[in-house]
C-alpha cells in the first residue's frame, strides 16, 4: 500500500500560498462559522474559494444509499472549495466546521488574479495534483484494502500531511472523534473503536494529556505491511 506524502516543496508552496492570501484578505470580513454548521453544502451555488485562518473545515459527500464519505480535513492555512474554479456551478460536496472556525472568502476571479501576481500559478498546479493524489488513493483503498488497513493507512496520511513531527513519533493535533474516522475508512464506529484500541494496545498509536493522537508512523507502517 501506498500514501501520498508531503514534499518539502509543498510545505513550502502551502507557506506562500498563506502569506499570499493573508495578503488578499486582510482588509476583507472575516466570517465566523460554528461548529457543526456547514460552510455550503452539496448542490448549492457558490463561487467562493475558502481559506482557513483557525479552526477545522471537514469536506463530506453523500452515496447514493445516503452514507456520508468524509474526503478530507482542512485545519488553518489551508484552502478548500477550490472546485469552484473548474466553472462546474453546483458544490458537489458539503463542507461543516468541525469547531468554531473563522474564514476568509476569495471570489475565484480574485484568487486567480492573486496567484497570477505572485506568481503561484505553477505550484497551485502541483498542489491540486496532490490532492488529486490524495483522493484516488482514498478510493483504491475503499475497493482493495480491507478496514483496518484504511484505517492504519488513513491515520498514516493525516499524521504525515497535517501533523507535526518529533524524531519518534508524529503528533496530530485535529481532534477528530471515532464517528469521522469512520465515515472517512467506510466502515462502523464500533470497528473504529475496536482497531484503535488494538493501535493502541500495539503501541502503535499513543493520546497525550491534550487528547491529541500521536502516531508511531515507523511502528504503524511495519504492522500495516505485516497484516497486507
Amino acid at each position: 500500500m501506498m500514501t501520498i506524502q508531503q514534499t518539502p516543496q509543498a510545505d513550502e508552496f502551502k507557506q506562500q500560498l498563506c502569506a499570499s492570501l493573508q495578503r488578499e484578505t486582510q482588509d476583507s470580513r472575516t466570517v465566523k462559522i460554528a461548529r457543526h454548521v456547514n460552510v455550503y453544502s452539496c448542490g448549492d451555488q457558490d463561487e467562493m474559494v475558502y481559506f482557513i485562518e483557525s479552526g477545522q473545515i471537514k469536506l463530506l459527500m453523500l452515496s447514493s444509499e445516503g452514507k456520508e464519505c468524509l474526503l478530507a480535513i482542512h485545519s488553518a492555512g489551508d484552502v478548500f472549495g477550490e472546485l469552484c474554479l473548474s466553472g462546474l456551478g453546483a458544490r458537489l460536496e458539503t463542507a461543516t466546521a468541525m469547531k468554531q472556525t473563522m474564514l476568509k472568502q476569495i471570489p475565484c476571479a480574485q484568487f486567480l488574479g492573486r496567484l497570477s501576481r505572485d506568481s503561484l500559478f505553477e505550484g497551485f498546479v502541483r498542489y491540486l495534483a496532490v490532492r488529486i493524489a490524495d483522493q484516488q488513493q482514498v478510493i483504491a483503498n475503499l475497493v482493495t484494502v480491507d478496514s483496518e488497513q484504511r484505517l492504519g493507512q488513513t491515520l498514516l496520511q493525516l499524521a504525515r500531511t497535517m501533523g507535526k513531527k518529533d524524531p519518534r513519533s508524529i503528533r496530530i493535533e485535529l481532534k477528530i472523534s471515532h464517528e469521522e474516522l469512520s465515515e472517512m475508512v467506510g466502515t462502523t464506529r464500533p470497528r473504529i473503536s475496536l482497531f484503535m484500541q488494538r493501535f493502541h494496545n500495539l503501541g502503535l498509536i499513543e493520546t497525550n494529556g491534550d487528547r491529541f493522537l500521536i502516531i508511531k508512523e515507523n511502528k504503524l507502517t511495519d504492522y500495516l505491511a505485516q497484516i497486507a
